[in-house]
């Protein structure tokens, strides 16, 4: 107690001397001298072992006090020997008062840090202090990391997010200084020093490596947590010091395979992972050299030996297991590794004089012991007597961390590294001194390391998918070593990734690292460009696939997921576009090996039926279903033979899945208590069967389907601008419409037999099932009917198709359910024989209208397009189909006033459905007579084509809805109103001169054709702008018109900048802008405006040029051809010629030297007649 009381008298003397001596605030050479006198004079050991008695804050407040004269005294050259002693008491003071807390504040810690930074400077910064000496230096950094680690420990949950910016600010300036100090070791005086053996043996080289890795320790402890707010100037000074850490190592070859370095690369690493977490700047000046780097770290630990005989004729014959790769090992070191010792004791039998300790890395070595276990280090592996060869596994990890991390935070910049981290040849040949990913997961002992680097390759692969499907080439030609481009790289390092996935796939044991390679696979598949890449690669990883997958027991519930892995990626496999005529075959010998029930695993189809059974678990139901949809769909050749064992398996499915065999229709009640009872698994299952039924369909029925109402749009817009399209169906595989009369001998009936037997047995228990998912993928069937596979049907099993889709859509609860009825009903409303029943349109138009309310947007988006298309199809029937006896004399006045009034309200609704509500009445707008109101009490049926008399109401609110959709309408919405346009302006019941609104329709139209960057939207405005038949049509804006046309289509010639989307475009608007620009030009007569004469003399000179082109166009496609009649035009001749056949070039010609003529200009009008004359 004396003893204390006599420390603690000490303490209060000194600090107490020292407030009061300085309190006038002396000059640093007064302070420096008292701090001599009043502290260092004293024992240090009395003043330390005073603390524990001392009031905390008493102790805080003195410590920084000293802290704070020190460094003010810090100016003086010799203060050095007050700032090592005031840095050795905070360090001992901060030792024995952990045991309690200090409540430091933000300033004092300020104070203490700079402390600490002023000793660092004085220690590692000024070469002729007397501290220079190694030994000091060591000491010092010493006690500052105790300091920086001892306060972490203590007042880490206590410090704000400031004092621990400070702290990590020092700690890099730590750790600079270190790898200054390193340095000077390796190159003193500038000259190159001792070799890397000896830097190893160096007791003071090794206590660097230490602290070095402390701090970088502590630094990570640090930063842990706070890396969302990091400030830009931290972030960048830390990578910048880490580069240099990982540059030195890597470039000096000091990666050495002992303790000290283990703990400081994954001590490095760690930070670099923290700094990459959440980048603040950009990273592409350092990826390259972060991943030059983290390439040799991939094989450290894996110290050279005797090379283990891995060549690849050994590697085909022999397993990859999971204890490693257990060809030419000998004898198993287990049978060597002496009695069990546990592993707190492990340690302590550590060789760490084993000379391989100080070897570098070069890739396997005999030596090594393999290992299993999950975890690094297994308690009965007797190989784990050298306990660093597993800590260097940690630093393998780690830095397939980090190279996960640069795959996240810059995946552009490390496109152009694959070569570094990907072989190009020879995969399954392990090499010495070349370090890949794919090496890792094939080679690495340790199967922690293998796993990692599966989820590594899995990040590079979801990083680069859109690179690598675009750009990636097979070359066969190209050469080991020689210059390669890079889609000829990427796809050799691709052909590489294949080899050395699928040899894991056939012998790898280990479920854990199987699972993780399936998902490697997965994306693979999908990042692959098959139809570039060797003809045989897809059919033989599908062959691959389904080996394997087969092996795999179902009777264990610890296989199911992987077996789910590995039927997800035989569906991926299917679902590659384009298909794969390799595959097809592949698929049409499979199937020739037949279905036998007694060998379920004869061939992929047979297993797959097989493990589509009600008795297997509704995941692999599920993945087995997806793979023969997607078969179904990219090779609906198969369709028709594999037809009877899918309609078998989901007759099954439905028959076990209703739960409700012996009632007949489900009631509400029945249906709740079924959402609560089954799985939603056990649903999707039931609803990829229907999905399945409906993928067949659509492919025996040759896909087309929900095509068929489109070619009643193509034969409107060819009539009204002359101009063929072609229809192309954009869902069935390339190869199959080349090819689609060679069947193997299977007839086909396009679909009629097949959709017969869905509707007499599937469809009546799946309409009716309790599950929403299962009765909308059911009624989506109905979308994929074609025309004439309805016609077959007979008239009950017609009413059945009606009444399904129409009760659905009006009294289903469900909206999804709802929806699919809609589209249902939008396809169906397009068949012909439905067109011509009034009453069913009148059913289809009240469900669709009903649908259009819906608070769901989805629900209305698909009803507007019902709506839509019914108004398309009653448009057909007024105008088209006037020979067709309809049921009734017409469809209802209420109906079509429902359609009108519903289109208008749709055109308020967001831009889907605004489309499709413009769509609507643009179609409504050609046949419905539509007066204006003067005209309105005279109107009388006069006109045979218009059986629906509307108001004067209905055509202003029309034009106002065009109008306000083009102006805050997308792009879809702008060309769909254009369309309308085109449709209104044929309407005969309306006089567009005396019309109001025409000059604003027409301006409108104009600044479209102008001023849009989407061509689709100018073609469109240019055949609206071609639709009226009379000079006396374009009223007051005919001027306007005329020159406006001629100005785009000049400009069009000389327009380079278009967008590659509108590419393929341009020459239909070419074609369109000469049509329409013929056709406004056969108007233009002498009786014209002054101003109209005098453009066109303006532009005598260009409409001469372009005449002459056509005409010659015209003269030389009107002349027999030299070659015979099996020659053909260019696609522009044909063109010129159909439009130019005496016609409209002859109308455009006669007007233009009318008004020449009329005006004077008989030069121009001459130059003319002899261009006419040319055609005669």
């Amino acid at each position: 107690m004396a003893s204390s009381s006599s420390a603690i008298r000490s303490w209060r003397t000194a600090f107490l001397t020292l407030r009061d001596e300085t309190l006038a605030s002396p000059p640093p050479q007064v302070l420096l001298a008292l701090l001599q006198d009043l502290m260092l004079s004293h024992s240090f050991d009395v003043l330390v072992s005073a603390a524990p008695d001392l009031p905390p804050h008493e102790v805080n407040s003195d410590l920084v006090l000293l802290a704070e004269l020190a460094s003010d005294s810090s100016v003086r050259r010799d203060s050095y020997d007050v700032l090592l002693w005031t840095c050795h008491l905070l360090m001992q003071i901060h030792e024995v008062s952990c045991k309690l807390f200090l409540d430091i504040s933000n300033s004092s810690w300020t104070i203490i840090l700079r402390i600490l930074q002023k000793v660092l400077e004085h220690s590692f910064g000024d070469s002729d202090n007397k501290s220079s000496e190694s030994s000091n230096k060591t000491r010092v950094m010493a006690e500052v990391l105790d300091i920086l680690r001892l306060s972490m420990k203590a007042y880490r949950r206590h410090n704000s997010h400031l004092e621990i910016m400070e702290s990590a600010r020092l700690l890099v300036c730590t750790v600079s200084y270190l790898h200054a100090e390193l340095l000077n070791l390796h190159y003193p005086h500038g000259i190159r020093g001792p070799s890397n053996d000896s830097l190893s043996r160096n007791p003071i080289c090794n206590n660097l490596w230490d602290a070095q890795s402390l701090a970088l320790s502590i630094m990570g402890d640090s930063l842990t947590g706070i890396v969302s707010s990091i400030p830009i100037d931290l972030w960048q000074s830390t990578i910048e010091v880490l580069r240099k850490v990982m540059d030195y190592l890597t470039s000096k070859n000091l990666l050495l395979e002992n303790s000290v370095m283990s703990r400081l690369l994954t001590n490095l690493l760690n930070v670099l992972h923290i700094v990459l977490l959440e980048p603040k700047d950009s990273l592409s000046g350092h990826v390259p050299g972060l991943v030059a780097a983290l390439q040799l770290f991939l094989s450290y630990g894996l110290a050279s030996g005797t090379p283990l005989p891995f060549l690849i004729n050994d590697l085909k014959g022999k397993s990859l297991t999971s204890n490693g790769l257990e060809s030419g090992l000998g004898k198993s070191r287990k049978s060597d590794a002496g009695p069990y010792r546990p592993p707190h004791l492990r340690k302590k039998d550590g060789f760490s004089n084993n000379p391989a300790d100080t070897q570098c890395s070069d890739y396997l070595s005999p030596n090594f012991g393999f290992t299993s276990s999950d975890s690094d280090h297994s308690d009965n592996d007797g190989s784990a007597k050298h306990v660093d060869r597993y800590r260097s596994s940690k630093v393998r990890l780690a830095a397939l961390v980090c190279i996960q991390d640069l795959c996240h935070a810059d995946p552009k910049s490390l496109s152009s590294l694959w070569t570094l981290l990907l072989p190009e040849n020879d995969v399954l040949q392990p090499r010495k001194y070349e370090a890949n990913l794919m090496a890792s997961l094939l080679f690495d002992p340790i199967i922690k390391v293998r796993m990692e680097s599966a989820s590594t390759l899995a990040s590079m692969l979801d990083g680069h998918s859109l690179t690598l499907s675009q750009v990636a080439e097979y070359n066969e030609s190209s050469k080991c070593g020689s210059f390669t481009t890079l889609s000829s790289s990427l796809g050799q390092k691709l052909k590489q990734f294949h080899t050395g996935l699928l040899y894991l796939l056939q012998h790898e044991t280990h479920n854990g690292l199987l699972a993780s390679s399936l998902k490697v696979i997965l994306l693979l598949i999908s990042a692959t460009p098959y139809e570039r890449m060797p003809s045989n690669l897809l059919p033989t990883l599908i062959g691959s696939l389904h080996s394997r997958v087969k092996e795999i027991p179902l009777s264990k519930s610890s296989n199911m997921d992987l077996l789910v892995n590995g039927l997800a990626c035989l569906a991926v496999c299917f679902s590659r576009s384009p298909s794969s005529f390799h595959v097809l075959k592949f698929l049409e010998e499979d199937i020739s090996q037949g279905f036998s029930s007694n060998q379920p695993e004869s061939s992929m189809f047979c297993f797959l039926f097989h493990l589509s059974e009600s008795k297997n678990h509704p995941s692999i139901i599920y993945e087995a279903l997806q793979i023969l949809r997607a078969a179904s769909h990219n090779y609906p050749r198969i369709a028709t033979r594999i037809w009877g064992h899918i309609s078998v398996s989901v007759s099954e499915l439905l028959l076990v899945g209703r739960w409700d065999s012996d009632s007949e229709i489900c009631t509400n009640s029945c249906k709740e208590e079924f959402s609560k009872t089954v799985s939603a698994t056990t649903e999707k299952c039931l609803m990829a069967a229907i999905k399945v039924l409906d993928e067949c369909l659509r492919a025996v029925s040759e896909f087309k389907g929900v095509d068929d109402f489109q070619d009643l749009r193509l034969l409107d817009i060819q009539r009204i601008s002359s101009s063929t399209r072609t229809k192309k169906i954009s869902s069935a595989p390339s190869f199959e419409l080349d090819d689609l009369d060679t069947s193997n001998g299977v007839s086909t009936s396009h679909g009629i037999d097949q959709w017969n037997e869905v509707i007499s047995n599937h469809l009546p228990k799946s309409l009716p099932h309790a599950s929403p998912m299962v009765r909308a993928a059911s009624l989506t069937c109905f979308a994929g009917m074609t025309s004439s596979v309805f016609t077959s049907l007979t008239k009950g099993k017609q009413e059945f198709v009606i009444s399904s889709a129409v009760t659905a859509a009006l009294s289903d609860a469900v909206p999804s359910v709802r929806l699919a009825a809609c589209r249902a009903i939008g396809v169906l409303t397009c068949f012909s024989c439905i067109v011509s029943r009034s009453k069913v349109i009148n059913e289809f138009i009240r469900a669709a209208d009903y649908n259009s309310h819906d608070p769901q947007s989805s629900v209305r988006i698909t009803a507007s397009w019902a709506l839509a298309n019914i108004c398309d199809a009653l448009r057909h029937r007024e105008t088209e189909l006037i020979s067709v006896i309809c049921e009734d004399e017409t469809t209802h006045r209420d109906s079509i006033s429902l359609l009108v009034e519903s289109a208008l309200r749709l055109t308020k609704d967001s831009d889907k459905i605004k489309s499709n509500a413009v769509r609507a009445l643009g179609n409504l707008s050609r046949f419905i007579s539509l007066p204006s109101y003067s005209a309105a009490e005279k109107l009388k049926s006069s006109f045979s084509t218009l059986n629906f008399n509307g108001n004067h109401f209905w055509l202003e609110k029309m034009v106002q809805a065009f109008v306000s959709c083009v102006t805050t309408g997308n792009v879809k919405v702008q060309w769909n109103v254009c369309h309308a346009l085109s449709n209104l302006f044929m309407n005969e019941t309306i006089k567009l001169h005396q019309m109001s609104w025409a000059p604003t329709v027409y301006s409108i139209l104009l600044l479209l054709l102008r001023d849009s960057t989407n061509f689709k939207i100018r073609i469109h405005a240019a055949v609206a702008l071609a639709v009226p038949t009379s000079r006396l049509a374009y009223g007051s804006s005919f001027s306007d018109v005329v020159q406006s046309i001629e100005h785009v289509r000049e400009s069009l010639v000389l327009d380079t900048s278009s967008t590659p989307s509108n590419f393929k475009y341009k020459d239909n608007l070419t074609k369109q802008m000469t049509l329409t620009t013929l056709h406004v030009l056969g108007f233009v007569s002498p009786s014209d405006d002054q101003a109209l004469r005098d453009f066109l003399f303006k532009k005598a000179p260009l409409l001469e040029e372009w005449f002459k082109g056509l005409t010659s166009t015209s003269a030389t496609c009107g002349q027999p051809s030299s070659k015979g009649p099996s020659s053909t035009h260019n696609e522009e001749d044909s063109f010129l010629s159909s439009v130019t056949n005496r016609t409209i070039l002859l109308a455009g010609l006669e007007s233009l030297i009318n008004v020449y003529r009329s005006s004077n200009h008989h030069i121009v009008s001459q130059r003319f007649e002899k261009l006419l004359n040319s055609l005669s």
